[in-house]
């Protein structure tokens, strides 16, 4: 399981040269959060991000996606229709994309370079090899390093080092071109027009998209008027007193064709927090219970140990009562069986007596 080979594919002043030091790259199909099928692109861990191309030889990447966002990572258990591939689910602050490797020892080195550039620490969870996990050690030793010397760039002399509430329109967004046009086409029933930086760092730009039997991008270039203002450098320049003009004058030119492109930054619908698993050292995400916690049941009210309600204890059962003389009342049930005897009474009382008269006479 020999990690891809990293090597420069463009002059020393291509555009992949301008991109951190790439760490690992290879072949891996890609499903972002709002994409309905995956797709199969050289993937690039350069610095902090994974870069994406649709081909081992492209210059210019077709997407970013930058691991400051990282949530957790693990492993998709479900099949693929070839039976090789091992999927992963990297879950970032904004959504989930999957991504499939090649085959199982693939994703477990997919899995080693990406725990070390995000944590700094080659992770102990997985199963490597001696020669790959010194190359992980290299790689944090590299990205440490990077972060370590990398300098804040200076902001370019543009409209956004210009302190003035309200100057900014809504639609402006710090991105570069390719990723203004992927956002654009990521997001299509958000607005079709952007404002960005421009490329040169001295001015600004409007990136738009429209649907011509497919997406069709242009790029305008906006920059600043010494005596104050804004200008869009087309064939014939128009003049705007601000950036609000600016995207205004380009609604209207397009008779509303055009509209700002206005992205909803997404919230979080649950509380959610990442603990390891003290087995295998796997990081998994949960999910806070949303329904409050149950509160604890409350006590019932101290009561005496000898309570004096009558209610409250039965009454100890009346002995006298068994022993008490029947009432003299003639309608008393009771005193009718005593003073009227049975038949065989009788009979037993009156043998009796007739034996002991028997027995007096005898001793006579």
């Amino acid at each position: 399981m020999a990690a891809a080979p990293i090597r420069q594919r463009s002059g020393p002043g291509g555009p992949r040269a301008q991109l951190p030091p790439c760490y690992y790259e290879g072949y891996l199909e890609k499903r972002g959060p709002k994409e309905k099928a995956s797709r199969r692109l050289w993937t690039c861990l350069c610095g902090n991000s994974l870069y994406f191309f649709n081909n081992a030889k492209d210059a210019h990447y077709v997407e970013r996606l930058d691991l400051g966002g990282f949530v957790s990572l693990k492993d998709d258990c479900s099949r693929d229709r070839n039976l090789e591939a091992a999927r992963l689910i990297l879950r970032m602050k904004d959504g989930e994309t999957k991504l499939t490797a090649p085959n199982l020892e693939s994703r477990e080195l997919w899995k080693g370079f990406l725990y070390s550039v995000i944590d700094l620490n080659v992770p102990s969870c997985l199963t490597l090899l001696p020669g790959q996990l010194q190359m992980l050690r290299e790689v944090v030793d590299k990205e440490r390093s990077r972060r370590r010397t990398r300098t804040p760039t200076r902001a370019p002399p543009s409209p956004l080092s210009v302190p003035l509430v309200g100057e900014i329109p809504p639609c402006f967004r710090p991105v570069s071109r390719t990723e203004a046009e992927v956002l654009l086409e990521r997001h299509p029933d958000c607005g079709n027009m952007l404002l960005r930086p421009g490329r040169d760092g001295c001015s600004l730009a409007v990136t738009t998209r429209q649907d011509l039997n497919g997406s069709v991008f242009r790029h305008y270039r906006v920059t600043q008027r010494d005596q104050g203002g804004y200008v869009i450098d087309v064939e014939n320049p128009i003049p705007c007193a601000d950036l609000h003009e600016v995207i205004d004058a380009l609604v209207e030119k397009t008779a509303g064709t055009l509209q700002p492109f206005l992205l909803e930054e997404p919230y979080e619908e649950n509380i959610t927090y990442v603990s390891a698993n003290d087995e295998n050292g796997e990081r998994i995400l949960h999910t806070a219970p949303t329904s409050p916690l149950p509160r604890a049941p409350a006590l019932p009210p101290k009561q005496d140990r000898w309570p004096s309600s009558p209610l409250s204890r039965s009454p100890a059962p009346d002995r006298r009562i068994l022993t008490s003389p029947v009432p003299a009342s003639p309608t008393n049930p009771m005193r009718r069986l005593i003073l009227s005897p049975s038949p065989l009474t009788q009979t037993l009382n009156e043998e009796l007596k007739m034996k002991l008269e028997k027995r007096r006479a005898s001793q006579e």
